[in-house]
């Protein structure tokens, strides 16, 4: 799938679990379950509970994500 393909959800780390992933609470009030997506992981960005982020869903799976921006 295309990164053009996927919804950008705005929302707030809730909880760090283990492996790198992340439980992120959206704005819509959907939970999702994300990891740390491609640039963030390369320039090693880290993000902590409480961390605004932007992330990517894919609409065939809504409940899986990439964290793709920290802020904002």
């Amino acid at each position: 799938m295309a990164r053009d393909d996927l919804i950008q959800i705005k929302g707030t780390i809730v909880e760090a679990l283990a492996g790198g992933n992340y439980r992120v609470k959206g704005d819509n009030g959907m939970e999702f379950l994300a990891k740390i997506g491609g640039r963030m992981r390369r320039f090693h960005i880290r993000v902590i509970p409480g961390d605004r982020v932007t992330i990517a869903v894919s609409p065939y799976d809504p409940t899986h994500g990439l964290i793709v921006f920290r802020g904002g």
